[in-house]
């Protein structure tokens, strides 16, 4: 018997090492990484240079408080992301996990406003489908119904109105007008902030907005006293081949930017979320402090891994290796959905693709969803680890298979990797 609490009843086999985009089980058996876990290690696996950071600043200082001290690697890691981002002006809050930035960043958008005597604003408004975390504001801001529906009573639903998601038959400022009217519907003056993933993830996978889209939302938000935020703690940092995912196309400034996953690629837990200067100095020229925190926020071995990551996204030009790669990738997801009718589409930015799957025979998805968690089965069986999800059109139909590789992965491994979906696919045609 085990004494480990698993997140489900199937067999887990035991990880014993990764090098790249593998990773090797106690039996002996590779498995390509197509995921990055949960699109996470950004860098690849096995990093020594980045274990070697963490093992000198924990010899040098382990921990400190925040609210007592500041470290010098916390002082240099927020100066190099804020230059890395472009967002020279704006304020890094560390915490340790992508739920954790959500919290925070609902927080400080409520406290803003009631800084500045609006203390009626506390509503955040997100898009259906989305997901921006497992903690219960963050699952309350979430538009994906198979994972908030059985934790519902514990919310007050009121408090997070729910925009569609973008639409790639609008152009992309008609699109964003939508939420000038839920606005308006919900009263924008209870509205503290818009929260949106640029590019979707885990809920609808690579979903992105048609261009124009978020310069519309920015301007909207400001007309209303909104703050803007974007959730970039799976397309940031770099995996859509930009530093921000929200600048694609567009150069667009969000008010809060929430940060987590490829910040230390999973070598350490390191999240976050930037705040611009008006955004802060309205709270530290206000009450002076902001009304929140977590105990190993700000961790200095956590921060030392995040900064030799940054030194390796940027030295080994990732960012550009997402591009190649991942043009390489979804032509070749393009090829596979001439192969597969069970394909609807094919999509994504970067080494942020998703494979939308359904019904050949109606261009619909199917009625009783399961098909991406059975490709992910027959994948996994043959050594490829993919990302399935389900549940966009309504919460519960809809059927889509998540992908992001390492951004150091090389051509042949994407060749490794579209080779197993091909099979994959073809095992589960039926």
């Amino acid at each position: 018997m085990s004494n480990v609490f698993y997140r489900s009843r199937k067999p887990y086999p035991v990880a014993t090492r990764a090098e790249g985009v593998y990773i090797f089980d106690d039996s002996g058996r590779r498995y390509l990484d197509g995921s990055s876990g949960a699109l996470v290690a950004n860098i690849g696996h096995g990093r020594a240079a980045v274990a070697d950071a963490m093992a000198a600043q924990a010899r040098r200082l382990a921990f400190v408080h925040g609210s007592q001290f500041s470290s010098g690697v916390l002082e240099e890691y927020a100066a190099r992301l804020a230059t890395f981002l472009g967002l020279p002006d704006f304020r890094f809050w560390a915490v340790s996990g992508g739920s954790e930035a959500t919290e925070s960043a609902i927080k400080l958008a409520r406290q803003y406003h009631a800084e500045r005597g609006e203390t009626g604003r506390y509503r955040i408004v997100t898009r259906r489908p989305s997901y921006h975390g497992a903690s219960l504001g963050a699952l309350a801001a979430s538009g994906m119904g198979a994972r908030r529906e059985l934790y519902t009573p514990l919310m007050n639903e009121a408090a997070w109105p729910k925009l569609a998601a973008p639409d790639p038959e609008l152009s992309g400022q008609a699109d964003a007008e939508r939420l000038r009217a839920l606005l308006q519907e919900v009263g924008p003056d209870t509205v503290a902030a818009f929260m949106c993933e640029p590019v979707v993830g885990a809920s609808d996978a690579a979903l992105a907005p048609n261009t124009g889209y978020h310069t519309r939302i920015a301007q909207i938000c400001r007309e209303y006293g909104v703050l803007f935020v974007a959730d970039e703690v799976m397309c940031g940092m770099g995996r859509c081949g930009t530093p921000l995912a929200l600048r694609l196309h567009e150069d667009v400034t969000p008010d809060i930017t929430v940060l987590g996953k490829g910040l230390a690629a999973g070598y350490a837990p390191l999240a976050g979320l930037m705040a611009s200067g008006e955004v802060h100095n309205t709270v530290m020229n206000g009450s002076g402090a902001f009304k929140h925190g977590f105990t190993y926020a700000g961790h200095p071995v956590s921060v030392a891994a995040g900064l030799s990551v940054l030194d390796i996204v940027e030295g080994e030009r990732l960012m550009e290796a997402a591009n190649e790669r991942g043009a390489q990738l979804l032509e070749g997801l393009q090829e596979l959905k001439a192969q597969y009718p069970q394909i609807l589409e094919a999509r994504g930015h970067g080494l942020l693709l998703g494979l939308v799957l359904g019904d050949p025979a109606t261009g619909e998805a199917f009625e009783t969803p399961g098909l991406a968690e059975r490709v992910a089965a027959a994948a996994r069986i043959g050594g490829l680890i993919t990302y399935p999800g389900s549940g966009a059109v309504d919460g519960v139909r809809g059927d889509h298979l998540l992908l992001g590789p390492a951004l150091s992965i090389t051509a042949a491994q994407v060749d490794e990797m579209l080779s197993g979906l091909d099979g994959a696919l073809a095992d589960t045609r039926d």
